[in-house]
C-alpha cells in the first residue's frame, strides 16, 4: 500500500486493514440480526393469520350455513357470499406483508432505479490534475486514467500533490453535475473534496474522507463498499452491481449521490449537507495495479 514518498508504511497498512476486517464483521452480525428478526415477525403474522382464517370458517358455516342446509339465500344471510370471499382474497394478499421496526437511514442499503438519461444531461468532462498526483500513481488516457505503478514518476515538486496515494480533477464544480469512473484493484476510493484539503503528511486531514473537507465511497473487489466522511463510515451492506459508479452532485440542493451503474442506476449511498465550496472530483488507488478512469459520457 502507497501512503507516502520512497516506499510503504506498513503500520498504516495493518491498521487499516484491521479496520475494514472489523467492519465487515460488524455488517455481517447486523445483517443476521436483522434476518432473525424478521423471521421471527413472519412466523408471529403467519401463525396470527392461520388463527384468523380459522375463526373466519366458523363464522362462514354460522352465517352462511352449510351447504347442505340449503341456506343458499342472500336474504337468508346476514353476511353475503361474495363479501366474505372477497375478504378472504384480501387477508390472503396480506398475509406475507409484515412491518417492522426498520434500521435508521444509515444503517440501511438504500434502493433506488432510474435511468442513465436523466443524468446524462448534467455530465461533465474531467481530467486529473498532475500537480495533485502522488508521485507513485501514473496518469494517462489524456490524464483520465490514474494507476498505482509502486514507483516514483518524474513529477516536479508542487505544493498541492499528495503524500497518499491519491490525486484530484482540476475541475471544481459547483453547479449539478454528473460523472462516471470504472474502477479495479483491490481497494479505491472514489471521493469529492475541498481544494483546501490538506496534502502533506500521512494523517487523517490528508485522506479522501477522512476529515470534514472530503466524501468518499470506498470498494473492494469483493462487493464490500462504504462510504466514509469525517473518519465516520457507514456500511453499505447491498454491493454495487458492476464496478462503474456514477457520482451526482447538486451542490445547490447540498446533495451528493453515489450509484452503482449497470442497465439501471442503483443508488449506494445519498449525501444532505450544506456545501460551502466548490467541490473537486477526487480517487485514492493505494495498491499497485489499482486503477480508475473516467469514463466518456459523450
Amino acid at each position: 500500500m502507497v501512503t507516502g514518498h520512497g516506499g510503504c508504511h506498513y503500520e498504516m497498512e495493518r491498521m487499516l486493514l484491521q479496520e475494514v476486517e472489523e467492519k465487515r464483521r460488524t455488517v455481517e452480525e447486523r445483517v443476521e440480526q436483522r434476518m432473525t428478526k424478521v423471521q421471527k415477525q413472519r412466523k408471529a403474522l403467519r401463525a396470527l393469520f392461520e388463527g384468523e382464517e380459522h375463526r373466519l370458517s366458523e363464522l362462514r358455516i354460522v352465517l352462511l350455513g352449510w351447504r347442505e342446509s340449503g341456506k343458499s339465500s342472500a336474504g337468508n344471510t346476514i353476511l353475503g357470499r361474495e363479501e366474505f370471499e372477497s375478504g378472504i382474497r384480501t387477508a390472503r394478499k396480506r398475509r406475507n406483508s409484515i412491518d417492522f421496526d426498520p434500521p435508521s437511514m444509515e444503517e440501511v442499503h438504500i434502493l433506488e432505479t432510474r435511468t442513465r438519461e436523466d443524468f446524462l444531461q448534467y455530465s461533465c468532462q474531467l481530467t486529473l490534475n498532475p500537480n495533485t498526483a502522488h508521485r507513485e500513481l501514473r496518469l494517462s488516457e489524456g490524464n483520465r486514467e490514474v494507476t498505482c505503478v509502486g514507483q516514483d514518476q518524474s513529477y516536479p515538486d508542487h505544493p498541492e500533490r499528495f503524500d497518499w496515494a491519491q490525486v484530484l480533477c482540476r475541475e471544481g464544480l459547483s453547479g449539478r453535475s454528473y460523472w462516471e469512473a470504472e474502477w479495479r484493484g483491490f481497494w479505491v476510493y472514489i471521493a469529492v473534496s475541498y481544494k483546501e484539503i490538506s496534502r502533506k503528511g500521512v494523517g487523517d486531514d490528508c485522506g479522501l474522507g477522512r476529515n470534514d473537507k472530503s466524501w468518499s465511497l470506498e470498494c473492494f473487489p469483493s462487493g464490500y463498499c462504504f462510504f466514509r466522511h469525517n473518519n465516520k463510515i457507514t456500511d453499505l451492506p447491498a454491493p454495487p452491481s458492476s464496478s462503474r459508479i456514477g457520482v451526482y452532485l447538486d451542490h445547490g440542493a447540498g446533495t451528493l449521490s453515489f450509484y452503482s451503474v449497470s442497465d439501471t442506476m442503483t443508488l449506494l449511498h445519498r449525501v444532505q449537507t450544506t456545501f460551502t465550496q466548490p467541490l473537486y472530483p477526487g480517487f485514492g488507488v493505494y495498491y499497485p495495479r489499482c486503477s480508475v478512469k473516467l469514463c466518456d459520457l459523450g
